[in-house]
């Protein structure tokens, strides 16, 4: 029995350090993972901060050229003067006036070759649309983001370009060397944009890019990806100014047609882990230590529990600090989510006013006749009166109480669409909303000389969703459908509602048709000349956001003579009625 002690005292103390180090990786990669998680956040929000900033000083670019096109003084004897300025103000590597043919009629610094006919900048704007493009300056070997803008003749045709040159190295003066390391890859795997100069030009390694990137001529460097958990690290030698370690985030920026990428150093993560890894070790030598303890020492028990117990209040005091961190960062993104709400309320009941304001002098004109009309009926009945004929003065009170109810519903649609509506979704007459929506339409179509068909089924269509909400919808998507139709020989709107799972609401127009079904649901996305008067390209956008509020879907799509919209909603169940 003496001596099978010391064998089974040390049998128990390799399986305590086993246990130890095996809690002891298990911590170290835990914590590791929560340290990347937060890493990650961080890192997101720096990436998107930088993405954000580098669109934003882009688009100042594309706004400078789409406002400067139409310029009367371009038409002037002395166009430079107008160049020149522009790009002395903006800090533009080169103003260039392009005429039908892509040759350069004037330019402020003579940055390029006097022939742009082939550049996909100056393609783009002949077709009437803003173009861009991005490359190295032949002549300053600068690298520079091209945004064209159409110019167009008193007939609506293009008669050449304006084209601002933006100097990338003034773009990112302001951020170089900034942490993290960021750089934006083009859609051939170039990095074109960086805080790290000694990335530039770099390619993209293997076929998606999971293999880093290498630099432009020599041999590639060593590198290598590990993945932990849902992150990927990259690890390389790149340079001493980008972490040999780094936790790799990308964001795709279709705006400017690039992808935003961002190496974070996770040295401090793993130091953190290793911290906390450390802090259990120890906490577990030291509880084994006290067991030992209490086998060879029962008489220290008491101090021991003292010592073990002030441990744990620590820690339940670290715990409830951390709880409490918690806690408020649930309230502020609580916080954050309300007011993001009442952010999008805002802009639905903008778009509402918008439509309003476009559609006010039909309604005036709808409001006037019956008025009009009224007096008319009204001294004819008093004629009547006088003259004893009771009979004829009674069918003009009839004929003003018809023009009465008719001006009633007018306000009373009008009003019911200019509300900015709160309720929970519930069951709507998507019949009686189309109604509704014809008449507030109707003066526009009139006016403009476009033919509506609508066949009304017999009785209510009931669907989920919320009535004002999808009267906004449907007032939208006539009133693109007018404006597509503005050139067309032939102009004619057709409404068709299909009962089913889901129900649809199908109209369809003879327009030209959409260019880029892709993007037709985009923010800010628009085939409107620049300058028109007509919206921002927010109908579409903010009918498809309330299209899928509902659980529904909205879609676009070319018909042989025009287009076709197709709002898909969910029928009203008896189950619903019932809850």
């Amino acid at each position: 029995m003496t001596a099978r002690r010391p064998v089974q005292t040390n049998i128990a103390l390799g399986l305590f350090l086993t246990i130890v180090a095996g809690m002891t990786v298990g911590a170290w990669t835990y914590g590791y993972r929560q340290a990347l998680d937060q890493l990650a956040q961080r890192g997101m929000a720096d990436l998107t901060l930088a993405a954000d900033r580098l669109t934003g000083q882009l688009q100042q670019y594309q706004q400078m050229a789409a406002l400067t096109a139409d310029h009367p003084a371009l038409d002037g004897p002395a166009p430079r003067d107008l160049l020149l300025k522009a790009a002395d103000k903006t800090g533009a590597l080169d103003v260039l006036l392009l005429d039908e043919a892509g040759q350069i009629v004037a330019s402020a610094h003579e940055t390029e070759p006097t022939d742009m006919a082939n550049r996909p900048v100056f393609r783009r704007a002949r077709q009437g649309a803003l173009g861009e493009e991005h490359g190295v300056s032949t002549r300053t070997g600068r690298r520079a983001y091209y945004f064209g803008a159409p110019r167009f003749d008193t007939n609506g045709k293009t008669r050449g370009a304006l084209v601002v040159v933006a100097n990338i190295d003034r773009v990112e003066a302001e951020w170089r060397g900034a942490r993290p390391a960021v750089f934006f890859t083009d859609r051939a795997g170039q990095v074109f944009i960086t805080n790290r100069s000694e990335l530039l030009f770099w390619q993209k390694a293997g076929r998606d890019g999971t293999d880093g990137l290498r630099p432009p001529s020599g041999e590639a460097t060593s590198f290598a990806t590990r993945s932990v958990g849902r992150h990927t690290v990259w690890i390389e030698d790149w340079s001493p100014y980008v972490p040999a370690r780094a936790l790799h985030l990308s964001r795709d920026l279709p705006v400017i047609g690039m992808t935003a990428q961002a190496l974070i150093d996770v040295g401090p993560a793993r130091r953190l882990a290793a911290l906390q890894a450390a802090s259990l070790a120890a906490m577990l030598l030291a509880f084994g230590a006290i067991l030992f303890w209490l086998v060879g020492r029962r008489r220290v028990l008491a101090v021991a529990n003292r010592r073990l117990e002030s441990r744990v209040a620590a820690r339940t005091s670290a715990l409830s600090a951390a709880n409490d961190r918690l806690r408020r960062e649930v309230a502020e993104r609580v916080a954050a989510e309300a007011a993001l709400k009442r952010a999008q309320d805002e802009l639905v009941q903008a778009g509402k006013l918008s439509a309003l304001g476009q559609m006010s002098a039909g309604i005036s004109h709808e409001l006037n006749q019956p008025l009009m009309a009224i007096q008319q009926y009204a001294d004819n009945g008093a004629a009547f009166v006088a003259r004893g004929k009771p009979q004829v003065a009674a069918e003009n009170l009839g004929r003003i109480s018809d023009l009465a109810a008719r001006m009633a519903r007018i306000i009373r649609n009008l009003r019911a669409f200019a509300r900015n509506e709160s309720e929970p979704m519930g069951r709507v007459d998507i019949k009686a909303v189309i109604d509704s929506a014809i008449d507030l339409s109707a003066a526009r179509l009139r006016g403009d000389g476009i033919a509506l068909e609508w066949a009304a089924p017999d009785g209510p269509v009931w669907v989920r969703g919320g009535e004002v909400r999808l009267g906004q919808v449907i007032v939208n998507l006539i009133g693109n459908a007018a404006d597509a139709m503005a050139e067309s020989p032939e102009k004619r709107v057709r409404i068709t509602l299909y009962s089913g799972r889901p129900v649809c609401v199908e109209i369809r127009d003879t327009g030209p048709g959409i260019a880029d079904p892709d993007r037709i649901f985009e923010p800010f996305y628009t085939t409107k000349a620049v300058g028109a008067a007509q919206g921002m390209g927010l109908g579409l956008s903010i009918s498809y956001g309330l299209v899928q509020s509902f659980g529904g879907n909205i879609r676009g799509a070319n018909a042989e003579d025009g287009a076709v919209f197709t709002v898909e909603l969910d029928p009203w169940s008896e189950k619903e009625q019932a809850a």
